[in-house]
């Protein structure tokens, strides 16, 4: 085979979807695994889909996830434009097009919408489904077909609205071959002539794919599974124009936990909503990319380099794959406990300083919850109390493991604030060495003097760090103000 050339394809309509991110990933793995090309083709022939920013979104998008694509409407790599708005402009489409219709492979249709509507039929179990799982199909009946050239001719001249259709056979059947699902045989009966070329001029998603992919020498094209039932379709443009079809990759649905399709209102369904959600996007794509494949060795955390590395995508699932949130959740944990301190404080800082006013040692507080959250949002709930004492019930110090009370707490803390007040070097390692040496003069547990004055300095049951790092942040007249704040109660 030629050298592989893949494409990413993706509509400027909003958000990066993740199963549109997945495309992208596999798509890129499968160029990179091979040292093949990756390009990127903006898809905009829908305009009424169009959002503003949406094609800053996917360049963002690709950015920041590291599939940097090596052909791209920025980047020429002799088979522009790379977006499909300007190459229909050139129109190239109605050219393809009026060849198919030279063959016969195609035809003018200038049905109303009025007539349309009365051939539609809806496509589900309105008793079980979700209103967005229903739809309405429109099977065209070959109407405009068996229409004579003088009619054509006539309508064309009038300025009567068309849209070009595909003629496809009515019997027999099509044959696929799909490098997850294998061959894939349609009756022919059930193929629509679907449009080509819309009444705006534009050409159709499915018609202007056929045309790029085979313009741009793809080889390899990676869709999701719901493209299946399309792809009779565009077989059938591959041969009516006698061209080599590429390699087929159908991927295995998305689902969320309770295995419905993963929407829009999961509210985790797109890369920037994870982003801001607080998931790195090495995680993020060493996640995404473990949605329907698995490496050989069953491996769990993959750079972007092992995954260039050991992907093939034969061994991709058929079944659908489940978006199971707490394994990112975990995923994402792994990552940021072995980032790179510099790297880490740069994206836990914008977190930090939402909660944090205080001029407090930023630094000192990120490294004590590098370990302990699971996303970057965590961050804020457990250090707000570097902030500001939460009001918090006296019930906290008695602890069975610890064998502390409020009475024998009051008695540590009553004991140890002199100790403190009289401290100069207000280090880390002099804290420490006060509460230590009390313990041990006192014969008592560690828990029984450490959690006392953890608990009076933080207010919280549980804390990033111990009771002398959290005094070193505080600094010693805060920590000093809490401890008596602590006495006050429970005296």
């Amino acid at each position: 085979m030629s050298k592989i050339r893949t494409r990413f394809a993706p509509s400027p309509t909003g958000r990066m979807h993740v199963g549109n991110l997945r495309t992208a990933l596999y798509e890129y793995l499968i160029a990179k695994h091979e040292d093949g090309t990756f390009i990127l083709r903006i898809e905009d022939t829908d305009q009424e889909r169009l959002v503003e920013g949406a094609v800053d979104i996917i360049y963002r998008t690709i950015q920041g996830t590291g599939l940097i694509h090596d052909e791209g409407p920025d980047k020429d790599g002799g088979y522009g434009p790379y977006v499909q708005s300007e190459r229909q402009a050139s129109g190239i489409y109605l050219e393809y097009a009026k060849q198919l219709i030279d063959k016969g492979a195609a035809y003018y249709c200038f049905c109303t919408k009025d007539r349309l509507a009365s051939l539609k039929t809806v496509v589900g179990d309105a008793e079980h489904e979700e209103e967005e799982d229903l739809k309405e199909i429109i099977k065209y009946d070959k109407h405009c077909l068996h229409l004579t050239k003088e009619e054509i001719e006539a309508n064309l001249s009038a300025g009567i609205p068309y849209v070009i259709r595909q003629n496809n056979p009515t019997e027999g059947s099509t044959t696929f071959h799909d490098a997850i699902f294998g061959d894939i045989t349609v009756d022919n009966e059930e193929l629509d002539d679907m449009i080509l070329m819309k009444s705006d001029g534009y050409p159709t998603y499915n018609f202007a794919n056929v045309i790029d992919d085979h313009m741009m020498k793809i080889t390899h094209v990676v869709r999701g599974n719901e493209y299946l039932s399309s792809t009779p379709k565009y077989t059938r443009l591959y041969q009516d124009f006698n061209w080599e079809e590429p390699v087929y990759v159908h991927l295995p649905l998305i689902t969320n936990e309770e295995h419905k399709k993963l929407s829009k209102r999961s509210g985790h369904s797109s890369y920037e909503d994870l982003l801001e959600q607080g998931f790195v996007s090495e995680a993020i794509i060493n996640f995404v990319a473990l949605l329907g494949w698995s490496s050989s060795n069953n491996a769990e955390i993959m750079s972007l380099e092992d995954l260039i590395r050991e992907f093939d995508y034969t061994h991709i699932n058929k079944a659908p794959a489940v978006f199971d949130i707490v394994k990112l959740r975990w995923m994402n944990s792994e990552y940021l406990k072995n980032m790179e301190f510099e790297k880490y404080y740069q994206l836990a800082l914008p977190y930090i300083k939402e909660v944090i006013k205080k001029d407090l040692d930023l630094r000192k507080i990120s490294a004590l919850v590098k370990t302990r959250i699971e996303t970057l949002v965590d961050i804020k709930e457990i250090i707000d109390f570097f902030e500001e004492l939460p009001d918090y019930d006296i019930a906290m110090y008695t602890h069975k493991k610890m064998k502390t009370d409020s009475v024998s707490s009051l008695k540590v803390l009553q004991d140890l604030l002199p100790q403190f007040e009289a401290l100069e070097d207000y280090s880390e390692t002099n804290i420490e060495a006060i509460i230590m040496a009390y313990i041990a003069e006192n014969g008592i547990k560690n828990g029984q003097g450490l959690w006392p004055v953890r608990t009076a300095v933080s207010g919280k049951q549980s804390t990033p760090g111990g009771a002398y790092e959290i005094m070193n942040i505080l600094g010693k007249e805060e920590s000093l103000r809490r401890i008596k704040v602590a006495i006050e109660k429970l005296s």
